[in-house]
């Protein structure tokens, strides 16, 4: 009965595993907001604002209880069972208890204004250190669908830097075999800065990857 769980054995899992995830995601939006309701002041560095909304919020009973994130737990900077990645974020589901693998995966990326368009700019190294860190299975995706947690620290116009992200993974990044590029998502209300993108992975299998953008280029000193 348990082998049901393992999201690779069949195809009718991923709808359904992709619904929940996107649920995650839409509360972890509300701890954004939160965090800029807050007005919380942030040192530009990747780590140290992924600890504050982690610790701060997600993991803030409080705040959990508030925004119905009761369900799932995370955990920070995780060292993985079954592949060499250390993830940013693991998000714990009751699954999770029954199978050790049936969990989520959040990697987190700064990304600012400068040389958007180059190899060595932050958009690359979103794709570098991060997109790509899945469809080499570097990160495990037993669900198949994972996300990415964009911190933009410098003002940009969110919606025309994906489009740089998008034109850097087909020019600079042929290795990734991407059946969507990052494309406008609408499954969060009130948030319009989400995105999904497909790709294909070493083993030829579809992978999801669901782009959050949090802009926090205001709160950054």
């Amino acid at each position: 009965m348990f082998g049901s769980l393992d999201a690779s054995n069949f195809s009718g899992s991923i709808p359904f595993y992709d619904n929940e995830f996107e649920k995650i995601l839409s509360k972890i939006s509300i701890c954004y907001q939160l965090m800029k309701t807050d007005k919380i002041v942030l040192e530009n560095d990747e780590n140290k604002i992924r600890d504050i909304l982690l610790l701060n919020y997600l993991k803030n009973d409080e705040i959990r209880e508030k925004v119905d994130l009761l369900e799932w737990h995370f955990e920070r900077e995780v060292q993985e069972d079954h592949s060499i990645g250390r993830t940013d974020i693991k998000v714990i589901s009751p699954n999770t208890f029954k199978k050790q693998e049936a969990y989520y995966i959040l990697e987190c990326k700064r990304l600012d204004n400068t040389n958007t368009t180059g190899n060595s700019g932050l958009n690359a190294k979103y794709i570098e250190n991060g997109i790509d860190r899945f469809i080499t299975k570097f990160y495990s995706s037993y669900y198949r669908v994972n996300g990415m947690i964009g911190f933009v620290v410098e003002d940009i116009e969110i919606d025309k830097n994906v489009k740089k992200i998008n034109t850097l993974l087909t020019s600079s990044f042929s290795t990734i075999i991407t059946k969507q590029e990052i494309t406008k998502d609408s499954f969060i209300e009130d948030f319009d800065y989400h995105y999904t993108s497909i790709h294909t992975d070493r083993d030829n299998a579809e992978l999801k990857i669901h782009h959050l953008m949090f802009d926090f280029c205001e709160n950054c000193i």
